[in-house]
């Protein structure tokens, strides 16, 4: 069996290399292995990677029984609700390029037979999965899995209830105790939060697209099934080494299409487009806007998660997980059977067991909560190239607004005018200057988001960004509006008291200014000079729009 990580342990030159493993406590036999390199991303100031400890050492037995040799290193991460709502969240996405960047090093460095990659927050699993197509050395991928959902007199909660709890509370409709109640009880334990926001979604489309093994996107974080399933990924990867199985035979145009109809389905985070986007250009698939737009028109949503529903992910669990909901999208063709996965199993072989155990969480695809996707890409005058916005977590007497714009060039300038009362009925809140160049960064707006609907104007106010929305978010809320303020787009140039027309049926964003009022405003226009130093500085040179993922082009 051929071992790349011959290339640093094998013959008379490289005793020297051998003695260096040694100093490790390596035997003879332990090099003669293929060597695992262990990509995890524990720390202690993620809430979803506290117990990854626990898991790499799951899967480092499961390595161990099947016959290699595991040698386990660490990438950073971000917790994006810590983040959230301050200059950290600016460093969130960005982290995305430096995580990929890092795991690129160490498995060439080292020359690993196959790569285990452990994570469970938003920015941090697509950076793998980044990492995991550029290399494209034999890997599998898996989460620390969801966290349970908390319990608050009588029902579930979790995370974005808090942050809604914040408006309610300046609002006058709850108490200070029992925000603090609602604080105390949303996060019970480890795990990525409970709902189908951005880690959950990234961690169920692992799944869909083949790269981790069935149970890994919805198995809770507390459970001991998912230790079985580290165990099992440790175990695996040594026979993708031996089969010479590679991510580009897994990730191909086909895994991707299937994810973002499985993201449709469960309505998931409007962040995934720019992931799924992201790791299809590391894997040499081309994936666009479009792409998104068209599988949304056909893919029905089956499932209602929090925060467009009252369930959570461990309800999708137990109600037949992510396996179940692709059996009931290939009942119209929308799943690729014959596709491998990272099981060794079809698609088509690992769905024809699953089962729907709850109706009441995965609905049948006859019968489904809208006749369309989660996911609406809309564009117009406003976002030429596009937009986005979660439309699973709307009604649908709000898919057409017309309000009068009220323009912030960042973030605290929203919320501060949210929170003091100065936005009202009828108003559209344009953030800008919040983009991935313009940030930099791409902030996720929440606290804006979540502020709005405790206030309880969630119904009567748009939110419209150049940056993005958790996938908390709900409402009336458009985000990733290209080109972005910091490229000159058109949202650059919107002034107070402009009027903003969004039409969903027609799948419209448009700014009511003649054209020739916007170019006339354009020429006249020039970007806000900002202070940048170190990562940002250099992210914000590099990266793209979001309509391509915001990636790096060189």
């Amino acid at each position: 069996m051929y071992l790349r990580s011959d290339l640093v342990k094998s013959g008379i030159e490289r005793a020297p290399h051998r003695a260096l493993f040694k100093a490790l406590g390596l035997t003879d036999e332990e090099l003669s292995r293929p060597l695992i390199g262990i990509a995890n991303s524990w720390n202690e100031v993620i809430p979803g990677h506290k117990h990854l400890r626990e898991i790499a050492e799951a899967v480092k037995a499961g390595v161990r029984l099947a016959g290699g040799t595991p040698l386990e290193f660490n990438t950073i991460g971000i917790c994006d609700g810590i983040a959230m709502g301050h200059e950290g969240m600016k460093y969130s996405l960005p982290s995305r390029e430096l995580i990929a960047d890092s795991i690129e090093i160490m498995a060439k460095a080292y020359q690993f037979d196959g790569l285990v990659m452990i994570s469970s927050c938003d920015k941090i699993i697509p950076g793998m999965l980044m990492a995991m197509a550029r290399l494209n050395i034999p890997s599998i991928f898996i989460s620390g899995g969801p966290m349970l959902a908390g319990r608050y007199r009588g029902r579930d909660i979790d995370l974005h209830d808090v942050f809604e709890a914040v408006g309610a509370y300046n609002a006058g409709k709850i108490s200070l105790d029992e925000l603090k109640a609602i604080e105390e009880a949303a996060c019970p334990g480890v795990g990525s939060c409970a709902g189908m926001f951005t880690a959950n979604t990234m961690n169920v489309l692992t799944e869909a697209i083949g790269i981790s093994l069935p149970g890994n996107g919805t198995a809770p974080a507390v459970s001991a099934e998912r230790i079985r399933i580290a165990k099992k990924t440790g175990m695996m990867i040594v026979e993708l080494v031996k089969r010479g199985i590679r991510p580009r035979d897994i990730m191909n145009r086909e895994a991707f299409l299937d994810a973002i109809a499985v993201d449709m389905a469960l309505g998931g985070s409007t962040n995934t487009i720019l992931h799924l986007m992201a790791i299809a250009h590391e894997a040499g698939v081309n994936l666009t806007l479009d792409d998104f737009d068209e599988i949304s028109e056909k893919t029905p949503t089956l499932a209602k998660l929090s925060p467009a529903g009252p369930y959570h992910v461990q309800d999708l669990h137990e109600a037949g997980g992510v396996l179940a909901i692709m059996k009931e999208l290939s009942k119209r063709n929308l799943i690729h059977r014959d596709r491998i996965t990272v099981s060794l199993k079809t698609v088509g072989e690992l769905i024809e067991s699953a089962t729907v155990f709850r109706r009441d969480v995965i609905r049948p695809i006859e019968e489904p909560w809208l006749s369309r996707g989660g996911i609406m890409i809309l564009k117009g005058s406003l976002a030429p190239k596009g937009a986005v916005i979660k439309i699973s977590a709307l009604s649908e007497d709000l898919y057409f607004f017309e309000g009068v714009a009220r323009v912030f060039n960042s973030e605290e300038e929203a919320v501060k005018a949210i929170m003091n009362g100065k936005i009202e009925k009828g108003d559209a809140v344009i953030i800008r200057y919040e983009g991935p160049k313009g940030g930099p960064g791409m902030r996720e707006m929440l606290t804006a988001t979540a502020v709005l609907a405790g206030m309880g104007l969630d119904r009567d106010v748009a939110l419209i960004t150049d940056g993005r929305f958790s996938g908390a978010t709900r409402g009336l809320c458009i985000g990733h509006v290209s080109p972005e303020a910091a490229e000159g787009g058109p949202i650059a140039v919107v002034e107070d008291g402009d009027r903003i027309r969004i039409d969903l049926r027609s799948k419209r964003i448009d700014l009511l200014v003649e054209q020739e009022i916007i170019e006339e405003r354009l020429k006249k226009w020039s970007l806000p000079r900002k202070d940048l130093k170190g990562y940002l500085l250099r992210y914000s040179k590099q990266v793209t729009s979001a309509y391509t993922g915001a990636i790096f082009i060189s």
